[in-house]
């Protein structure tokens, strides 16, 4: 139920957000406008969006290897899917990596190894994005300040909460008994003045300490496999570059080539780190505004709309409908085996 409203909340969101965007608009317009976008360059745009999924796939892959575990690249392809549409669904992407580790545990992959894996996915996803956000931002700062000043405070509130949820990270690897005893405190004062119910209190720090104790586990692999976590950057940098390429591919679909691929790269990457960590499933609403409100000038005002509707269909809704259909095909397998297995 909760998930169902989450899907329904991000397409009440999405209405209501194409509506005031599109309200001056007659429909056959905003049709005529998508069909003028080469669809050889659309057709790449969607290969980009499956890369950015495999990517992750060849990351759980590779460290199932490592870890001696033999499953196919198939599989992994699926746990990809799977988790991409949790996310997507899910305030502040949370709900992708449970579901992950609960298909790995159907295919007998042990629970340690799935959290290790998904703990290194995890750092390596915020990481590289704050590193490349940084990097773009230093680099090629004139281009942000130029299309991007509208959403200054936007991109800055999303730098403190990646560099804090990255913060919280290292204090767990480096300190993770005061990581523990700081956590309680936190549960103890949220409890206190209700935000979290009392009743919960056991519950929230019982979860508290056993996710200290993996992050802690997971710390003394990545000490010891440094290389192992090289690659696994390496991988995470091509496949944020995947997703983020998205957009240029989609200028260049409408024959637009004023503006380089490190500009877009670059506005699109201040895009990802504003949106990703807000509480909105797949940050519905506030990414479309952020793309007009850095690709309106980029794109001309008789196309950003359309581009708009083209660069969030296949950097977000594609792989949305791509991952609930293999959500469901897994699903109903999984039910038919279980049938079988009573039987």
């Amino acid at each position: 139920m909760k998930y169902a409203l989450n899907i329904g909340l991000i397409l009440v969101i999405t209405l209501l957000t194409l509506h005031f965007i599109f309200k001056e608009q007659e429909l056959h317009e905003i049709i005529r406008d998508l069909s003028c976008a080469d669809t050889g360059w659309i057709a790449l745009g969607a290969c980009a969006a499956v890369f950015f999924v495999a990517g992750e796939s060849s990351i759980i892959h590779y460290m199932l290897r490592v870890l001696e575990q033999k499953t196919s690249f198939l599989k992994c392809l699926k746990y990809s899917f799977i988790g991409f549409f949790f996310s997507y669904i899910t305030p502040s992407s949370t709900g992708g990596q449970p579901m992950q580790m609960y298909h790995m545990k159907k295919d007998k992959i042990k629970i340690g190894y799935s959290t290790l894996i998904m703990l290194l996915i995890t750092i390596a996803y915020k990481s590289v994005l704050v590193l490349m956000a940084l990097g773009f931002l230093i680099f090629n700062y004139d281009v942000v300040a130029l299309y991007a000043e509208d959403m200054k405070w936007l991109i800055v509130l999303g730098f403190v909460l990646n560099l804090s949820f990255i913060a919280a990270l290292l204090l767990i690897f480096i300190k993770p008994i005061w990581a523990r005893a700081l956590g309680i405190k936190v549960v103890y004062f949220l409890t206190k003045i209700r935000i979290m119910k009392r009743k919960n209190k056991e519950k929230y720090t019982e979860k508290l300490i056993r996710i200290c104790d993996t992050y802690a586990m997971g710390a003394d692999y990545i000490k010891k496999n440094l290389s192992v976590v090289f690659n696994v950057f390496l991988i995470t940098v091509v496949q944020r570059i995947c997703l983020f390429s998205i957009t240029w591919i989609v200028y260049r679909a409408y024959g637009l080539n004023n503006t380089s691929f490190i500009d877009i790269l670059t506005l699109q990457i201040m895009i990802g780190v504003a949106v990703e960590m807000l509480p909105l499933p797949g940050a519905a609403g506030i990414s479309e505004g952020c793309f007009l409100l850095a690709f309106t000038e980029i794109f001309g005002l008789d196309l950003v709309k359309p581009a708009l509707l083209m660069s969030r269909g296949l950097n977000f809704y594609f792989i949305l409908l791509l991952g609930a259909a293999v959500t469901f095909a897994v699903h109903i397998t999984n039910m038919k085996n279980d049938k079988n297995l009573i039987e």
